[in-house]
């Protein structure tokens, strides 16, 4: 959370916000349902911070319906997240700052890429972050054994990070909660199809050490994020 006050605000007259936005859904025995937005949020902080923007607090509820029935998890409508996202950009260009950065923690948040993709209409408004390529940039930069299809919940990289930012959260039960599974048909089926543990990934590969490699790995690759949003060329 930002403790920053109005006039550190008006001081720091930033031009682009950092709004992160996780969930609140089941990460297996050994995560909590916070994960997502713990993520999200050490994400956006880091970058806020490295690059003196407006940090915004998280949405943390957002679109987990693939987790549905899970004890727990908690959803609103694909349309309530946007109508949200769209409302802190509309209030932010109101009192000043034009451009808004959403740091996604949650995979299903499927409709903040057509958010970010309607903004941008007009002129550069909004941009997604982490991008699929900033997600392999910190998997190859934190020597991650796992690829990014099979680790896709509650596995190497959650379970890392959340060693590094807040290990007493993390329950000794990932050290044997390693699951692998195809999921062909995830939108019809959900999670319970494929997992009766909640997870798909391998936690037993997670560290301290390569969750905080993954974190400066984001940290450094949203100079381009930032750069591309405010004009700069593509690369």
């Amino acid at each position: 959370m930002s403790t920053a006050t109005t006039t550190d605000e008006a001081n720091r007259h930033a031009d682009v916000a950092v709004l992160p936005v996780g969930s609140f859904e089941q990460h297996g025995n050994h995560l909590p349902l916070l994960t997502d937005t713990i993520v999200a949020c050490a994400i956006a902080k880091a970058a806020a911070t490295a690059y003196d923007l407006m940090l915004l607090p998280p949405v943390t509820i957002s679109c987990s319906q693939e987790h549905a029935g899970w004890p727990g998890s908690v959803s609103i409508r694909s349309s309530t997240l946007a109508r949200i996202v769209t409302d802190i950009a509309e209030s932010l260009r109101s009192s000043g700052v034009d451009r808004l950065v959403v740091v996604n923690g949650h995979g299903g948040n499927y409709i903040l890429a057509n958010i970010v993709q309607e903004a941008n209409v007009e002129g550069r408004r909004m941009a997604l972050f982490p991008r699929r390529q900033d997600w392999e940039a910190a998997r190859r930069d934190a020597g991650l054994a796992s690829s990014g299809h099979d680790d896709m919940h509650a596995g190497e990289i959650e379970t890392s990070l959340l060693l590094h930012l807040c290990p007493d959260l993390v329950r000794d039960s990932y050290q044997t909660a390693d699951h692998r599974a195809e999921r062909p048909d995830l939108l019809v089926l959900g999670m319970r199809a494929y997992t009766d543990t909640g997870v798909i990934g391998e936690p037993s590969l997670a560290t301290a050490t390569k969750g905080k490699a993954v974190l400066a790995s984001f940290t450094a690759s949203f100079a381009e994020t930032l750069a591309v949003l405010r004009g700069g060329t593509v690369n």
